[in-house]
């Protein structure tokens, strides 16, 4: 994920107007000018997804992939954070007979804020993460680049290997610490201002089927994740809503 200042979404999203056409209320809403932006959460396959809602149009913002007219995803990647599983499978696919070896050469490690839909902070989380580019950087790290991967006709090298946070996209995802105690996955869209993919309806209906296909792979994900750092391959600290 890859979470930005209004000023750098405004640059994203002024960057994406000279290729796609961007409707002035979703640009609005990225930068931060909409003042009646709702949540809508809607749970679907044991994640609960945070619709954004503009409430004086009663319009939904929802999303397609626009894919593969657009790989900006790829293009413009904020950071690759691994799974145990990604790691394993990444260096099998890239060559490599030793896992050790795959991390040494072509990891980093990324720290960073997960945000729910509003913008409050839900988790803070450090993984090891892919290298966009063999010689990426620490400063580097979340600032947008072209994954390495991607070739000049916007396939990845390595799918259906990638990983796993990039089936993701655009959404974000995290967990929460419900009043049992129990851990409950969150999603809502991630606004950086490099996907055209976003629209606006009077209706969730049409965008239903692609939610109960993502929360799949959300809710996996974050299995996954929970499993990585249980066994020290990172680190996530998650807000406990018990607390105040």
């Amino acid at each position: 994920m890859s979470v930005q200042p209004d000023s750098l979404v405004k640059d994203s999203l002024d960057l994406l107007a000279k290729k796609w056409k961007v409707d002035p209320k979703l640009y609005d809403l990225q930068t931060g000018e909409r003042g009646d932006v709702v949540d809508t959460p809607l749970s679907i396959g044991g994640v609960v997804f945070h619709i954004p809602t503009l409430s004086s149009d009663g319009l939904y913002v929802l999303w397609k992939c626009l894919w593969p007219d657009c790989h900006n995803c790829c293009e413009r990647q904020g950071r690759l954070p691994l799974t145990k599983d990604d790691i394993g499978r990444i260096a099998k696919r890239v060559g490599y007979h030793s896992k050790a070896e795959f991390v040494k050469n072509e990891t980093r490690i990324s720290s960073w804020e997960e945000h729910e839909a509003f913008g409050n902070v839900i988790s803070t989380l450090s993984m090891i993460s892919l290298k966009r580019k063999l010689d990426e950087r620490e400063e580097e790290d979340g600032t947008p680049l072209r994954c390495r991967f991607l070739d000049n006709k916007g396939y990845c090298g390595i799918h259906p290997d990638k990983p796993g946070v990039c089936w993701l996209y655009p959404f974000a995802s995290w967990l929460e610490v419900n009043k049992r105690g129990q851990p409950v996955v969150h999603a809502t869209f991630q606004f950086t201002g490099d996907c055209p993919g976003f629209y606006l309806e009077k209706s969730i209906d049409g965008m239903m089927p692609v939610l109960q296909d993502y929360s799949i792979k959300i809710y996996n994900y974050n299995m996954a994740v929970s499993r990585t750092t249980r066994e020290h391959y990172g680190f996530v600290n998650i807000v406990d809503l018990r607390q105040g």
